[in-house]
């Protein structure tokens, strides 16, 4: 019992790992969606170019290769990453990619005579943007952007090929040293499941916290 309780342990060492790496890939992918997104709407040529070049390649590469990339094909350029770094950046820009395209598509959804009002009210392209299409456009995206950050949870067992010791890394220990398949890997379902839980959870509160003002903010 002891020797499980001690392999546990390191599962659950796994899961702060996986945990961190969730919270900072989230939160690039969501800063990367948002550039992105509105680059496509820009009215540059070059900006759009650039958001359309990077999310094209992003949704279009294994995400295998990404992280390989960012790992050990960085260094030649000079720039070394720590497996943890390296795992934050692929998962984020790879997330991001998709998240550009909900931004892109909710805010293309508002209705056009919430344009109209903002040019009666003399308001500038930034002002209309910010204060009035992406209140009502963030809530449409919160459905989507919840999905992705279950996608990016599950995406982050693929740092355990480059050595981090995440909850998929050490599930792998933990079978190599008891032989046993059944108990780890079953033990990082239940985890990954509560986790991706908790993530849906906290977004359909969030999502019903801005449907209640959301009125306000339409003119």
């Amino acid at each position: 019992m002891t020797q499980w309780s001690g392999y546990l342990g390191l599962i659950l060492d796994g899961a702060v790992v996986t945990i961190q790496l969730t919270l900072m890939g989230c939160a690039l992918a969501l800063v990367m969606a948002f550039i992105a997104g509105l680059g496509r709407l820009s009215r540059f040529f070059v900006v759009r170019s650039l958001a359309t070049a990077y999310i094209e390649f992003f949704r279009g590469t294994s995400i295998f290769v990404q992280l390989f990339w960012a790992y050990f094909v960085l260094p030649f350029a000079g720039f070394e990453l720590t497996p943890f770094q390296a795992g934050v950046l692929a998962l984020g820009l790879n997330v991001g990619a998709y998240g550009a395209e909900v931004v892109r598509g909710a805010v293309q959804s508002i209705g056009k005579e919430q344009y109209e009002a903002c040019v009666a009210l003399n308001l500038g392209r930034w002002q209309s943007m910010r204060h009035v299409i992406l209140p009502q456009a963030l809530l449409l995206m919160m459905p989507t952007f919840g999905n992705n950050a279950i996608e990016l949870l599950k995406a982050t067992a693929v740092v355990s090929l480059i050595s981090l010791t995440d909850m998929t890394f050490q599930a792998q220990v933990v079978r190599a040293q008891t032989g046993s398949t059944l108990v780890p890997f079953a033990t990082i379902l239940v985890l990954y499941f509560l986790m991706a839980l908790a993530i849906s959870t906290s977004m359909r509160w969030l999502e019903r916290r801005m449907a209640r003002g959301i009125d306000g903010v339409r003119v």
